[in-house]
């Protein structure tokens, strides 16, 4: 019975703050800003300056030139702190991070935060590793 009855894989459908995606593509610029969280909203209000706006033109262009199922051309940006919108979904962006372009594909689950949060502009510790005159166990590691 159990066989018989297949059961199809239900997908998580993603919300942001209690909207789909669809309906956040379709909202109006006033209503998205009454979503967003206050630092987020204050910048918004006082407006997009040149630099983020050129952004969005250049990932307006990237996406209209790709072919139909392609992923778009990936687009380079300096702007750590642009606030990712709903229609930059489905784009990758090129994030500097002080010394290369880390491409970041932006997905729904991304809309609201900064572009900088996933460039990571240091390399991680790694801890456990001994360097020259650590101990005397490393002494006889070749400086080569």
């Amino acid at each position: 019975m159990a066989d018989q009855q297949k059961k199809k894989r239900a997908f998580r459908k993603f919300t942001y703050r209690g909207i789909e995606v669809e309906q956040l593509l379709d909202l109006s610029q006033e209503k998205f800003l009454d979503i967003l969280h206050c630092r987020a909203r204050r910048r918004m209000k006082r407006g997009l300056k040149r630099k983020p706006n050129t952004l969005l033109k250049k990932l307006r262009k990237a996406k209209r030139e790709a072919p139909e199922g392609e992923k778009p051309a990936p687009v380079k940006t300096h702007l750590r702190n642009m606030i990712i919108l709903p229609e930059m979904i489905g784009s990758i962006i090129g994030v500097y991070n002080g010394k290369t372009f880390n491409q970041v594909e932006i997905r729904t689950d991304m809309v609201g935060r900064y572009l900088g949060e996933f460039s990571i502009t240091y390399k991680p510790v790694r801890h456990g590793r001994p360097g020259i005159g650590a101990t005397n166990s490393s002494r006889f590691i070749p400086l080569k």
